[in-house]
């Protein structure tokens, strides 16, 4: 049965479980489509960064104040990391959510170690930050206070407006060279955004928060992400140019990528969406990763191959390059990190 306002179309047990649950209609109860409440349980973080050495991402460290994430973008990467908890990249994903309240603390301990050396921290690279328990939670304004505290450089990813909140910690940070923002905007349609990422901000809101963000002085980059052929990669271009005349200064994209459970959740979604293009859709996508449904080597898993990748890919360069949008932005400093002086600390004498 089809949850009210959720993109995944079932809650298949995740890939470590030995058992799975089959729902069956037996003509008991009504065929509405029910309505799933979002959970939120609390986990104490006993670390706040993690580490990578994945030689296509641009940092070392992330962070990930929850797990899951209410927006239930349909094609998300992150779902399978659901596993892991003995939950569903289904609709647990996106109706069971873990808050990991007492973070910034953790972080700040973090910070203050003596071996500690600074690099840009990446936000929002698993789930959404500011997804919507971020209003009454608060988790990520916790953090940026500690991060702005020490001067430390921060990314964030995101596709909620609710970043706007921030703009008062964000801008003086962006103004030392120390914070800068990439905006998810997957679509300017709004029924295709709808049905895709239903509880995430509408295009047009993540436009306005691209031009709130950059009259502040905080560096955007808008991010076309994912590009899923024969559904709305052929929006690129408007996409880039909305961006732009937004106020975003660089631009990036990624193709669309179905690792574990995503597939499977993906080509559910998308038969009973749009049962007109399913085919092609599917098509397309093995024809960009080798004839596979997702290949993860690096290097390829972000942009694919062949020649549908290779015609994306020049579209990019060539509307990014005519608009003005860098494809680097400029790097954040970490010269200016100094841990801030806690009460009981011993002055310094210079």
């Amino acid at each position: 049965m089809v949850a009210k306002g959720r993109a995944a179309k079932n809650n298949a047990a995740g890939r470590f479980e030995p058992y799975a649950r089959v729902g069956v209609e037996d003509g008991w109860h009504p065929p509405d489509p029910q309505i799933l409440r979002t959970q939120v349980q609390v986990e104490a973080p006993r670390s706040a960064l993690t580490r990578n050495t994945s030689p296509d991402l641009p940092f070392d460290r992330s962070l990930n104040p929850y797990r899951g994430c209410e927006h239930g973008c349909i094609y998300c990467f992150a779902r399978p990391s659901h596993a892991y908890l003995g939950l569903s990249a289904g609709l647990d994903f996106e109706t069971r959510l873990i808050a990991r309240p007492g973070m910034a603390e953790v972080l700040d301990r973090e910070l203050r170690r003596k071996a500690y050396q600074p690099a840009p921290i990446a936000i929002g690279t698993n789930t959404d930050p500011y997804q919507p328990i971020e209003r009454d939670l608060e988790l990520m304004r916790e953090i940026l206070t500690v991060l702005s505290a020490h001067h430390h450089p921060v990314a964030i990813v995101t596709k909620g407006a609710l970043i706007e909140r921030d703009i008062d910690i964000l801008a003086p940070m962006a103004a030392q060279g120390l914070a800068k923002v990439g905006v998810s905007v997957t679509t300017l349609d709004d029924e295709l955004s709808r049905k895709m990422e239903p509880r995430a901000p509408a295009p047009k809101r993540r436009l306005a928060a691209i031009r709130r963000l950059s009259q502040s002085g905080i560096p955007v980059r808008v991010m076309c992400a994912p590009m899923i052929p024969a559904l709305n990669d052929h929006e690129m271009e408007a996409i880039l140019t909305a961006g732009h005349d937004a106020g975003a200064c660089s631009a990036s994209y990624i193709a669309l990528r179905l690792p574990r459970e995503v597939s499977g959740l993906f080509q559910d979604w998308v038969t009973e969406a749009y049962p007109d293009r399913a085919a092609r859709i599917m098509g397309h996508v093995r024809d960009m990763h080798g004839g596979k449904e997702y290949d993860a080597q690096w290097g390829q898993r972000m942009t694919g191959t062949g020649p549908y990748a290779e015609l994306l890919k020049t579209r990019f360069m060539v509307t990014s390059r005519r608009l003005g949008l860098t494809h680097k932005m400029a790097s954040l400093r970490t010269d200016l990190f100094q841990p801030p002086p806690r009460t009981g600390d011993q002055l310094a004498l210079f």
